[in-house]
């Protein structure tokens, strides 16, 4: 693939490279969102690394009494390996946790640093994020509308311009050696508009085999669960002449 025009100023990076970064706010956001993309992504070459912002330690029930430090550290104990276990279903090669106090997110300079530090890292072309924005379509659930899930989203694109291509930017990271980086591609889940769909026809099953893996979120009503996704799937792959696809608002930086 040849590059694409950059800015004035833009360090040029030698070639397109095939990697690819999810940045996401919990454990299981980026199977629901994105598992197929990303399997259908790793059998095509590339390289795929996840960024979890927070620490998942409010992923307990909701009616939990014991929400002690202890308890909190057991939950996210637990989801951070149910995360691991997904990542080894999908072919993700690395995985970062930030550990932000789970349902505290904000797009702070700290997290937003963070984010900068792992692009510049692994160099991604593409990246898959979540939405900045609500969306106030009718089929929209609330569990979209998490403010964790929308601090990531902010946090992210701003991360990824200007601050991770420019070098004036945080400037302590070059100091780790880390130089800027320029992202390519950006893939927003669940942005008010959508124009771009990946067909996961070849690897729904590893989406939901990746989602099960988070045994203590979704075990209990994964039947239920796994057909209201297929039904997602079927009704986005319709709509672009798939039968089952993941669908984004992507977004090129040239």
């Amino acid at each position: 693939m040849p590059l694409l025009p950059s800015q004035p100023g833009t360090p040029q990076e030698p070639e397109q490279r095939k990697v690819a970064l999810v940045v996401v706010a919990h454990p299981d956001d980026s199977e629901f969102m994105a598992a197929g993309t990303v399997a259908a992504w790793v059998a095509d070459g590339w390289d795929v690394h996840y960024v979890i912002c927070t620490d998942a330690s409010g992923g307990g029930p909701d009616d939990a009494e014991d929400v002690s430090p202890q308890a909190r550290q057991a939950v996210s104990d637990v989801r951070k390996r149910e995360q691991r276990a997904a990542c080894d279903v999908l072919g993700v090669k690395d995985i970062v946790f930030l550990d932000y106090p789970d349902g505290q997110l904000q797009p702070s300079m700290p997290l937003r640093r963070d984010i900068v530090r792992a692009l510049r890292q692994y160099r991604p072309t593409r990246v898959i994020c979540q939405s900045p924005d609500r969306s106030w379509t009718p089929e929209y659930r609330i569990g979209g509308y998490h403010p964790d899930h929308l601090a990531a989203g902010v946090a992210t694109i701003a991360a990824i311009y200007p601050a991770s291509q420019n070098g004036w930017d945080f400037p302590e990271l070059l100091k780790e050696d880390l130089k800027p980086h320029k992202v390519r591609e950006v893939y927003f889940s669940g942005a008010p508009t959508s124009n771009f769909a990946v067909d996961i026809s070849a690897v729904i099953d590893q989406k939901f085999t990746a989602l099960r893996a988070h045994t203590s979120q979704l075990a209990e009503h994964f039947d239920e669960i796994e057909a209201q996704v297929r039904i997602w799937t079927a009704e986005t792959g319709k709509k672009h002449g798939m039968e089952h696809a993941e669908e984004f608002h992507r977004t090129e930086n040239r």
